[in-house]
């Protein structure tokens, strides 16, 4: 603002003087001429906000001799604008052709008066050409210039604004998705801690009951089974540490951002190498040793199906009435879907003892050629509705369901007619192997 007043006033002041100039020369009043080209030459004040209309005044004053501030510094603020490039050109070229007959009637005018050197008519075209385009051209190029470098600039910084709010967005959403993964890593670590624990505390409650019952009438199968339940107790302790001092371990050494891949991979280990243990450890300590089965459960990447006939006979060991039964030709599927379908069956059999005591189980398990199919199911408890239950979380039916639907399968459980409930889950044979073991 304060650059356009002093181009007015500057551009007041020099029409005001040619305006008292070419009043005395035309014998007209000089103070209309002074007031005229004062008010003329002001209009440079409003020259970016009506370039076109500055442009216009300047061409029609041209034949008085009256604006070159004002021809000059109007046609700069026009090309560096941002009205249409045809209609700059047409104004530069009205004002050019102005120019050119205005100085070269001057030069004519100027040379017939004196008696001096008399250029031809080729000579006065040439040097009023020159003129008209050194008025002209250069700030025309210079405005146009200065405007493509300001419209690239104010691109770039829109550009490099669109690029930032890209950026935060993308900060966000890698955000939002760190936040998530951590709400999936919980989730994932409570659901291996509930699977390789309740399971094992369960059958612990139920030796204990069956210790207490037998304590007087058969001290030899009270001591067997006050083994199992020291047994599982300190496997059980050993399993949690285990999986507490991971966590641990990486809140004191390392951030929680940088450490979480790593956590979950090692409490992943961890999971399945607890997992293992109860399929080979326990069910081998109910039946006399490790065995075979077991072992074979054990290696590889978690729990299998191999390891059901062990997963039963733990539950057996335990007074539980539990029927197996295979069909279809037995083979072996990927990791997720064999961990996946051994934690169905664990957690339903886990269930039962919970809510069912003394009632009969039958698991079976269907091989078929897309898809392993899981049924658990148990008849009404013996025990009656007003015997004690161990207490549950409500969280089994829930872990259940999301594994075998992250796997793309499908889940359903519910009461029989009989009073007892059921559990069905069929799993994709093709189930893409993605994640961590238990995933």
């Amino acid at each position: 603002m304060v650059l356009d007043v002093v181009l007015a006033l500057v551009s007041a002041l020099e029409c005001a003087a040619e305006g008292a100039g070419f009043a005395s020369g035309h014998g007209g009043p000089v103070g209309l001429g002074i007031v005229v080209g004062a008010l003329v030459g002001g209009t440079l004040l409003f020259r970016l906000r009506w370039p076109v209309a500055v442009v216009l005044l300047g061409i029609a004053i041209t034949p008085a001799e009256l604006g070159f501030m004002l021809g000059i510094v109007g046609l700069y603020t026009l090309a560096a604008s941002d009205v249409p490039r045809r209609l700059t050109v047409v104004l530069a070229g009205v004002s050019v052709a102005g120019t050119f007959l205005v100085t070269f009637l001057k030069f004519h005018r100027d040379i017939a008066a004196g008696e001096g050197y008399q250029p031809g008519p080729w000579m006065m075209l040439f040097f009023s050409a020159l003129v008209a385009l050194g008025l002209t051209a250069p700030p025309v190029l210079l405005g146009l210039y200065v405007g493509a470098r300001r419209r690239l600039v104010e691109s770039l910084r829109e550009r490099a604004d669109g690029l930032e709010r890209e950026l935060s967005l993308l900060a966000e959403r890698a955000e939002e998705r760190a936040v998530w993964a951590r709400n999936e890593e919980r989730t994932r670590i409570a659901r291996e801690m509930h699977d390789v624990v309740a399971h094992r505390v369960s059958l612990m409650v139920v030796h204990a009951a069956a210790l207490q019952a037998v304590a007087l009438k058969d001290p030899e199968k009270a001591s067997r089974n006050a083994g199992l339940v020291g047994d599982m107790g300190r496997q059980a302790l050993t399993e949690l540490r285990e999986m507490l001092g991971v966590l641990r371990t990486s809140s004191e050494g390392m951030v929680p951002e940088a450490s979480s891949a790593a956590d979950s991979r090692r409490l992943a280990e961890v999971a399945a190498a607890a997992s293992a243990r109860v399929s080979a450890g326990v069910g081998a300590g109910g039946t006399g040793g490790p065995g075979p089965a077991g072992e074979g459960a054990a290696s590889g990447d978690g729990p299998c199906l191999d390891g059901l006939e062990d997963l039963v006979g733990q539950s057996r060991a335990a007074g539980m009435a539990v029927e197996l039964s295979v069909e279809g030709e037995e083979r072996s599927y990927g990791a997720r879907v064999e961990s996946t379908a051994y934690r169905v069956v664990q957690e339903a059999l886990t269930n039962v003892h919970k809510h069912a005591p003394g009632a009969k189980a039958v698991v079976r398990v269907a091989h078929r050629g897309e898809e392993v199919a899981l049924q658990v199911e148990n008849g009404p408890s013996e025990s009656g509705a007003d015997a004690p239950r161990l207490p549950s979380g409500g969280n089994g039916l829930v872990g259940m369901r999301e594994r075998v639907s992250a796997l793309g399968g499908v889940f359903v459980s519910g009461a029989t007619d009989a009073g007892g409930f059921r559990v069905s889950a069929v799993i994709p044979a093709a189930a893409a192997v993605e994640g961590g073991v238990g995933s």
